[in-house]
Parts: structure tokens; C-alpha cells; sequence
């Protein structure tokens, strides 16, 4: 059974929420650190960048999966 975690954000002045894997949440989390920004400064970002189309938990799971794939080209 597939568990996603719920976090609530403030994003351009709005509250809004997104459920995703946990797994996702800690690879953001860790970007968000490395990057010297907030969790919701980093989701912002993410949602500044995507499709209007495109839903924010699809662009944060494709954020996390390019972050790791250019990770794992650098080592």
C-alpha cells in the first residue's frame, strides 16, 4: 500500500497542501538544505517552473528525480 505524507505550505501567499511519498519529502528536504532555502521557497520554485497543465505533485516528483539523476552523474 502506497503511504503519502500531507505537508501544508504557504505559496505566493496561499495556503495549499501536497501529498507525496515520503521519500519524496526527504530528497526535497535535502534539496531544500543544499540550496539554503526554505521547503516552501523550494516548492515555489518548483511550482514557478511547471506546465500550468502539469499538477504540483507531478513537478515536485520530476524535480527530485532530475535532482538525483544529475546527482548521480556528478559522482
Amino acid at each position: 500500500m502506497m503511504t503519502f505524507v500531507k505537508r501544508s505550505l504557504s505559496l505566493k501567499g496561499h495556503r495549499t497542501s501536497l501529498a507525496l511519498e515520503p521519500e519524496f519529502w526527504q530528497v526535497l528536504d535535502e534539496i531544500a538544505v543544499q540550496e539554503q532555502r526554505s521547503l516552501a521557497g523550494l516548492i515555489d520554485l518548483i511550482d514557478s517552473r511547471r506546465s500550468p497543465e502539469q499538477p504540483l505533485s507531478s513537478a515536485a516528483r520530476v524535480h527530485v528525480v532530475r535532482y538525483l539523476l544529475q546527482r548521480g552523474n556528478s559522482a
